[in-house]
């Protein structure tokens, strides 16, 4: 067994400036949301030079920036303020960014993202609980509406993968969609959200996983692991991992931090040893595929095998 040692391209985190007041899920008056516990940490500014902090003992060689629920209506606005942050690193040097793929101004919004050259994803939300207090979509029928499919659909075209995020409950309609659209590259974000911890809710999660893991078109991010293990133990995050793994692959699969997210139920250095913990019963070349490979091919991110750590 051998531990990595290699590039790392963290595949999905988070940035904001709570100053701008764009981020209404992280206002005081927002309650909770998704299951991820109390926010309040969460609520000061997190920056290139906060995630630098986090991050500087890991070999963090790039990063992809996934939208941070900026406020509804200014979709552009959270991608123009990325434009004007820091790179040192290659912190945010590519971005996941959020259109609302069932308006009206979708086909402009499209186009307007993409002349950005750093955007290369598109995420809209599904995740939808019948608990106010879980759902982060405002709908739960979005995934089979035909102007949202519509929306979807122009993504292909401009060579724009598409974030997928949803609850375990949701997982089966997923992968009609991944079916619908076996030209568009998917990427189901957290495992899919193993959201409920007793024997039923994991059963159903890994059901589910395995039926997505089928569509050769959809890739994971195994990320956030903590979010819902609360309590996790190294033994409880392998047990995702690895089914992770066996439904997707190591070459459809990547590693990413979810920071600062993940950081209410861990530290920066405990999600990346656990990920290298369990990872070091891979091959070299598999391992490399889950910290780097896969995140540099699926988000265009290029050679960035040889740059320097991160800055302390």
């Amino acid at each position: 067994m051998t531990t990595y040692d290699g590039p790392i391209i963290d595949a999905h985190h988070h940035l904001w400036d709570l100053s701008l007041g764009r981020h209404p899920w992280l206002s005081v008056s927002a309650g909770k949301r998704g299951g991820l516990g109390d926010l309040a940490p969460l609520r000061r500014n997190y920056l290139p030079e906060d995630y630098r902090r986090d991050a500087a003992r890991q070999n963090i060689v790039g990063s992809v920036h996934v939208e941070a629920g900026w406020a509804d209506g200014d979709c552009l606005g959270e991608t123009r303020w990325l434009d004007t942050l820091d790179k040192t690193g290659g912190i945010a040097e590519r971005y996941v960014v959020h259109v609302p793929l069932a308006s009206a101004r979708t086909p402009a919004l499209i186009e307007a993202q993409a002349r950005f050259s750093r955007v290369v994803g598109v995420r809209d939300v599904l995740s939808w609980s019948a608990d106010p207090a879980r759902r982060f979509a405002a709908r739960g029928d979005l995934i089979d509406d035909p102007q949202w499919r519509a929306g979807l659909a122009r993504l292909e075209s401009r060579g724009l993968v598409f974030d997928l995020m949803v609850f375990p409950n949701q997982l089966a309609q997923a992968e009609r969609l991944a079916r619908d659209f076996p030209n568009q590259l998917f990427v189901l974000n957290h495992c899919g959200s193993p959201i409920d911890r007793d024997g039923e809710g994991m059963r159903r999660w890994g059901e589910g996983l395995a039926l997505l893991g089928r569509a050769p078109n959809v890739s994971i991010k195994i990320s956030d692991l903590v979010a819902y293990d609360h309590h996790w133990t190294l033994e409880s995050l392998a047990e995702v991992v690895l089914h992770c793994l066996e439904c997707f692959g190591t070459a459809r699969a990547m590693f990413a931090s979810d920071f600062p997210v993940a950081g209410l139920h861990a530290s920066f250095d405990e999600v990346y040893d656990a990920f290298k913990a369990i990872a070091s019963q891979l091959s070299a070349n598999e391992q490399r595929a889950l910290f780097f490979a896969n995140a540099a091919r699926l988000y265009r991110l290029g050679d960035l095998s040889s740059p320097a750590r991160l800055p302390a």
